[in-house]
C-alpha cells in the first residue's frame, strides 16, 4: 500500500510585488510535488480577508503545509486564518512582497520563488512566537505606534508595488517634521514606564522596515517580545540614533532609548488628544488602549535554518527538525 502523500496548499497574491510569483507559480508546484506534497494553489482576490478566510478553511480542511506566497501583509492574513485554531499546518514563505521583513528574519530567499520554494525541501523548522493584541488580532513581526509608524497606511499599494521600498522612505522623510513626542504609560514584566516617547516598537523578529539591527538580540522562540521606545522627537537626535542602528545596533544603549524584553504589556496614551494607532506588521490594527501578549511556540515555520544565526533561536537544533 503506498504512503498517503501530504496534502499543501499554496495561497499566493498575485498582485505582491512585481507580481512575480504569476511567472513562476508552474515551477514552485512542481518543487513541492517532488518535496512529496500533493499541492494545489489559491488564488487572493480584492475581498477582504481572502486570504485569511482561505487559510482557515484550508486548515479546518486538514491539510499538513500552507505556502504563503506574497508580502508581510498576506503572511500576517494566513496566520490570522490559522492562530485561533486548535490545529494549525505547518506555514511556509515565498516572499514576493515590498519589505518582506519576516522572510529576511527567516532567511527565506528573496526575489526568487523556486529558490525560496525548496527551502521546505531542507525540512528545518523553528515553533516560532506570534503577537496577540486585542485578545484576538494576530502578528507575526511588528506592532508599532507613533507618526512615523502611521506611514505604511498612506502610501498607496500602486505606489508600493512600482517603487517598492523607495516609497517608503520617501514618505517617511516627508513624515519626519511631524513626529512628536507624547506622554504614555506602559506595563511590561518588569515595572512601568511612564514618560514621554515618539515611537514604539514591540518587535518578534530583528526585521523591522528593512533593517535588521533595530532589535539586535532578538530570539524568533523565546516568548518574549523586545521592546523599543524612542524617547525624543528632535530631528537630529533620532537621525543619530538611526545611525547607531545601522552600525551595529549601538543604539540599545542610548539615553534617548528604552530596550527590554517582556512577554505581555500594556500601552495606553495618558494625554487627551487622539489615541495612537496601532500599526500590526504593515496594517492598521486598532487604536489604544491596548493589551499586548506573546502565543509562545505557537506556529511551525519552515525556515533557512543554515542562515539564522545561532544565537536568534533558544530551542537546540535537534528540537528544531
Amino acid at each position: 500500500m503506498t504512503e498517503e502523500r501530504k496534502r499543501a496548499r499554496l495561497i499566493y497574491n498575485p498582485t505582491s510585488g512585481q507580481e512575480i510569483i504569476k511567472k513562476n507559480i508552474a515551477e514552485v508546484l512542481d518543487v513541492l510535488e517532488d518535496i512529496g506534497y500533493e499541492t494545489s494553489a489559491f488564488q487572493t482576490t480584492p475581498e477582504p480577508l481572502s486570504a485569511q478566510k482561505e487559510a482557515e478553511r484550508v486548515a479546518k480542511a486538514g491539510f499538513d503545509l500552507i505556502i504563503v506566497a506574497g508580502g508581510d501583509g498576506t503572511i500576517n492574513e494566513v496566520v490570522n486564518g490559522v492562530a485561533p485554531l486548535e490545529y494549525r499546518p505547518k506555514l511556509a514563505i515565498i516572499p514576493t512582497g515590498t519589505t518582506n521583513d519576516y522572510a529576511r528574519a527567516l532567511k527565506i530567499p528573496l526575489g526568487d520563488p523556486v529558490k525560496a520554494a525548496k527551502i521546505i525541501g531542507q525540512n528545518q523548522i523553528i515553533q516560532m512566537d506570534i503577537g496577540r493584541a486585542f485578545g484576538d488580532k494576530y502578528f507575526i513581526n511588528i506592532a508599532a505606534a507613533g507618526t512615523l509608524t502611521e506611514l505604511t497606511y498612506s502610501v498607496p499599494s500602486e505606489v508600493k508595488t512600482h517603487l517598492g521600498y523607495f516609497a517608503y522612505v520617501a514618505k517617511g522623510i516627508e513624515m519626519f517634521p511631524q513626529t512628536k513626542v507624547r506622554p504614555v504609560k506602559i506595563i511590561h514584566d518588569q515595572g512601568v514606564f511612564e514618560g514621554e516617547v515618539s515611537l514604539i516598537f514591540v518587535a518578534l523578529t530583528n526585521s523591522i522596515g528593512g533593517f535588521e539591527q533595530l532589535a539586535p538580540n532578538t530570539k524568533l522562540d523565546d516568548g518574549n517580545f523586545t521592546l523599543i521606545l524612542v524617547k525624543t522627537d528632535k530631528l537630529f537626535e533620532m537621525l543619530a540614533l538611526l545611525i547607531q542602528a545601522l552600525n551595529g545596533g549601538q543604539h540599545v544603549t542610548d539615553v534617548n532609548i528604552e530596550y527590554l524584553k517582556t512577554s505581555k504589556l500594556r500601552l495606553e496614551v495618558l494625554d487627551d488628544e487622539e489615541p495612537f494607532m496601532l500599526n500590526l506588521d504593515g496594517e492598521y490594527g486598532g487604536d489604544t488602549p491596548v493589551e499586548l501578549e506573546v502565543c509562545h511556540n505557537h506556529i511551525e515555520f519552515f525556515v533557512n535554518r543554515n542562515e539564522i544565526a545561532a544565537e536568534s533561536i533558544s530551542a537546540e537544533e535537534n528540537e528544531l527538525n
